[in-house]
């Protein structure tokens, strides 16, 4: 009988996990399936029912296929012994991969296809003639070292590949467990290589044992909780995998996953780069000759290393300078070397020995290679010895659907991103160290900014830096939001903005460094942090800053730059109405009355529309004029011909916007992350950013329509808007809409203002 009954048990056995239950579960169905075949198979020589893949390595998770292979010696109704074997199990509601053939057939697919040829490394016998299964077993393993140098290319080829696809597992926020970077696959590439020749290193083999243990444990509860196939770790089921596996919260277990992920990976780049250079053979080693390339420090056939009289105890920069070395030459430490540095280099001290500074600031200007290299020593607890403080971020995940990365990558990735910035600015060292440390604080409890500003304070002097230096970097952690916030959020246009932002920065140099890493910052935060737009408006608030700080006024805006532009004012002179699109930019100019703004917006979100930045203006004939900068949640080309017929519908009271939004909210999700649930909505009402208009900034979940039932609501209480900055963070939106009331002032009625914020809650609840 199929094991429907043990099988429920044993996946519900709370004290079983990981590999216990994998190995658990793979001897249950072992039984099952070899007392299906006493039954079912007459004939017991020359067939043989075989593992394969996962579950001939015993480690089959509850939603991983059951991979089987059927030999057979050519002789008798082999199809008809297949059926009796593989019906039973598609009956019991298992996953199963299978395949009939003879050791001929088998030994030749297998000489020929990767697949194929890894899955047969780990077969063994479940039934039937063991004999015949152990044969060729025998000869796969066999013909796989004999082919070795061929396999190995191509396993070289598929990680990089697959790395590629998948992404990584230790810094991602949705990892995927078995084909990330770091995940269970790379562990098996190891194994496979193994089996070819020895490639890995004394110390290696336990490493990668125990980060397996922890990332195939993750897996398992995974499928346990999901019952279905997938191995991406997503948002809403951390917490329950967590606390299945006694982590205290899912930070925790993700903390747990990134460190035994990066154990993974780390080992994996060097098993692959060894391989791949013994695969170039002597030819590469001609290419480059040994050389010193820094005191106590050689390059040898391409990897940096010691000097056999170096003296890492005596020598407290040494470290630095491997690391310098290997950054510069975009190669890696060589595993003594390591070793040596992690049992005899001494932590650097306060303050840094003199060239410390110099050396840090070197490493990290030479970019994307550096970022290997801080991983290398990293994992050898060099790194730490370097800034003490990174213990306390390391593998710190950031659980919101803005960041991709974990707090340590993410700061490497701000550095090198700054790296490639260097030219725009006065003090390349101030912006490459400004951008490892910006986000230091969120290893500390409370605001990780304010934190930040203190432990930079610290850490500074320790390097070397003169006191106004100092006061730089901590004003780079303390506004390194500033720039980014402002200019998607605020009216650029509005003399007080600008005012406000050169008061805070108050020199050009500063500027500069903001804006600098303000870019690297965002492209190493996620894709939903930088973009063309988002760019343009940066770019925009920097020189008008710029230009104050120079000794200009914020209210000089060029004639190109003021909205409406005298074009743009003649043609609401001529008091008709005007529907234009182009690109992502669209255009309406129409009668004004209450309601416009909002009925433009929800026509557009009917159309799967998004708003990133909008601006109004009436004028004393009557007549409105409105901008809007779109993109498509569907695409890059917008079908602009019948979202203008919709507008046209809707100014006109032809198109039940309302209705048919609620409609649409019903049927269309969000791409978002259900397990980062936004905050309730909430509204801030201010009247000094700007010197002339009342800013309302509004936060809510996002969902279809929050833009019309906003603006709706703004319009109800008779109030005019004059622009909008629109932007969606994850599953939340955070827009800013500047008002005035009727008379064309700010709104200070404070009874006004509470009615303004209950309208808009209102709103936004139904």
């Amino acid at each position: 009988m199929p094991p429907t009954l043990e099988r429920q048990a044993l996946l519900g056995d709370p004290q079983l996990a990981g590999v216990e239950l994998c190995r658990a579960y793979s001897d249950l169905v072992d039984r099952w399936l070899a007392e299906l075949y006493e039954v079912e198979v007459d004939r017991v020589d020359g067939v043989a029912l075989v593992a394969v893949g996962g579950y001939g390595r015993s480690e089959l998770s509850p939603e991983s296929d059951i991979d089987l292979l059927l030999l057979h010696d050519g002789i008798g109704p082999i199809g008809e012994i297949a059926e009796r074997i593989w019906y039973p199990i598609w009956d019991a509601g298992l996953k199963l991969g299978h395949a009939v053939r003879t050791p001929k057939e088998a030994l030749r697919l297998a000489a020929d296809d990767l697949d194929t040829a890894t899955s047969m490394l780990s077969l063994r016998p479940v039934a039937g003639d063991r004999a015949l299964a152990e044969d060729v077993a025998s000869k796969s393993r066999t013909l796989w070292a004999k082919r070795a140098k061929r396999w190995l290319a191509e396993l070289s080829r598929s990680v990089k590949q697959r790395h590629a696809v998948a992404g990584e597992v230790a810094f991602l926020l949705e990892p995927d467990l078995k084909d990330g970077r770091g995940g269970l696959r790379d562990v098996h590439a190891i194994r496979w290589a193994e089996a070819a020749r020895t490639v890995m290193l004394e110390g290696d083999d336990a490493g990668l044992a125990e980060a397996y243990d922890t990332i195939l444990s993750a897996r398992v509860e995974l499928h346990r909780r999901t019952g279905r196939r997938g191995d991406r770790l997503v948002l809403e089921e951390q917490d329950g995998v967590a606390d299945a596996l006694g982590y205290p919260s899912a930070d925790e277990l993700m903390r747990a996953v990134s460190s035994a992920a990066r154990r993974i990976a780390w080992t994996s780049d060097e098993v692959w780069d060894r391989v791949d250079s013994s695969l170039a053979g002597p030819l590469r080693s001609r290419l480059v000759r040994d050389r010193e390339v820094a005191p106590g420090v050689v390059l040898r056939d391409g990897i940096v290393e010691l000097h056999r009289f170096a003296d890492p105890g005596a020598d407290p920069l040494l470290g630095l300078r491997v690391a310098v070395a290997a950054a510069t030459h975009a190669t890696r430490i060589e595993r003594r070397t390591l070793n040596r540095l992690a049992g005899e280099a001494p932590a650097l001290g306060d303050p840094w020995p003199d060239g410390a500074r110099s050396l840090l600031v070197e490493l990290l200007l030479a970019g994307q290679p550096a970022i290997a290299v801080i991983e290398s020593l990293d994992q050898r607890g060099i790194w730490v010895r370097v800034l003490p403080e990174w213990a306390r971020v390391r593998c710190r995940s950031q659980r919101n659907a803005y960041h991709t990365f974990t707090v340590d990558r993410h700061l490497c990735q701000a550095a090198v991103n700054a790296a490639a910035l260097a030219e725009r600015v006065d003090r390349p060292d101030l912006l490459v160290v400004g951008a490892l440390l910006h986000d230091i604080g969120k290893g500390e409890p409370g605001d990780h900014t304010e934190a930040g500003i203190e432990l930079v304070g610290r850490i500074g002097p320790r390097m070397g830096f003169p006191p106004a230096d100092v006061t730089v970097l901590q004003e780079l952690v303390r506004h390194h939001l500033l720039l980014a916030d402002v200019a998607v959020r605020r009216d650029l246009s509005d003399p007080g903005t600008i005012e406000r932002v050169a008061s805070q920065v108050r020199s050009l140099s500063t500027l500069r460094l903001l804006a600098a890493l303000t870019e690297a910052d965002s492209l190493a935060t996620g894709p939903a942090a930088w973009n063309r737009w988002k760019a343009e408006l940066v770019g925009e608030l920097v020189d008008r800053v710029a230009h104050v700080l120079g000794g200009g006024e914020p209210s000089e805006v060029t004639t190109t730059d003021r909205f409406p532009s005298e074009a743009q004012r003649a043609r609401m002179g001529e008091g008709r109405r005007v529907i234009e699109a182009s690109g992502d930019d669209l255009l309406v100019i129409a009668e004004d009355r209450p309601g416009m703004f909002s009925r433009v917006a929800g026509a557009l979100a009917l159309n799967g529309l998004d708003v990133l930045e909008a601006a109004a203006h009436s004028d004393d004939a009557g007549m409105a004029i409105e901008t809007f900068r779109v993109q498509s949640a569907f695409g890059s080309v917008i079908p602009w011909e019948r979202v203008v017929t919709d507008i046209e519908k809707a100014l006109e009271g032809k198109l039940a916007l309302h209705a048919r939004l609620e409609e649409r909210a019903r049927i269309y999700r969000r791409d978002r992350i259900p397990a980062l649930a936004p905050d309730p909505p909430s509204v801030l009402v201010d009247n000094d950013i700007s010197t002339v208009a009342t800013v309302i900034e509004v936060k809510a979940p996002d969902a279809v329509g929050v833009l019309y039932k906003i603006t709706r609501a703004i319009a109800e209480l008779d109030l005019d808007l004059r622009s909008a900055k629109v932007q969606t963070l994850g599953a939340e939106v955070i827009d800013s809409f500047y008002v005035c009331d009727r008379s064309g002032g700010k709104v200070t009625d404070p009874n006004h203002l509470v009615e303004l914020e209950r309208a808009i809650l209102h709103a936004l609840a139904g």
